[in-house]
């Protein structure tokens, strides 16, 4: 696993090992990136359940100002750690440990209006990311214009419509889809 482009390219990451973390495949996180096209450099990044980083670490290679990374592992958080060190971009960084919900709250406390929110729940924890976005809906932390980016096992499909969201686009990767949402008008 590596960075593919922009300021760190070519930098390699570290990922825990075993089923917990599931890496974005590089082919999945460029095409992802081709899709988004340029990222502007005032884009503020959350990257929701950030196992080893990869993606935050993508966006802010690429030029975003700031990203802040979550997840609830003590391992997983090491891991973000460790790559933004190897990758000098601790400066642009925010790593909070914390569950998906309660980052979001402690977010909003904050007003914080995120460019990209970057999810990608455990698989098979439909549940939770039914929560994730009804929380997003009574938290508003996405920018008017934001994006919703979710990571999610093919076999899922997801609604057109889910609370104040909608769909915009989807690409499937094998046994993975990217799914993109944007706030209904």
């Amino acid at each position: 696993m590596r960075v593919i482009s922009g300021l760190k390219r070519g930098h390699k990451l570290k990922a825990p090992k075993g089923l917990e973390v599931r890496p974005t495949e590089d082919k999945i996180k460029e095409s992802l990136f081709n899709i988004l096209g340029y990222i502007d450099k005032d884009s503020l990044v959350l990257d929701l359940f950030g196992g080893s980083g990869s993606i935050g670490i993508e966006f802010l290679s690429r030029g975003a100002r700031a990203c802040y990374f979550v997840d609830i592992s003590s391992n997983s958080i090491s891991y973000i750690k460790d790559n933004l060190s190897h990758t000098d971009l601790n400066e642009f960084a925010t790593v909070i440990k914390s569950d998906a919900i309660k980052a979001i709250k402690q977010l909003s406390s904050s007003d914080l209006k995120f460019d990209y929110i970057y999810l990608d729940p455990p698989f098979r924890h439909n549940e939770l990311l039914l929560k994730v976005i009804s929380s997003l809906k009574d938290y508003p932390i996405l920018k008017t214009d934001g994006l919703i980016i979710i990571e999610h096992e093919s076999e899922l499909i997801l609604e057109d419509k889910m609370f104040v969201f909608k769909k915009i686009d989807e690409r499937r990767y094998g046994a993975k889809t990217i799914s993109f949402f944007k706030k209904l008008s």
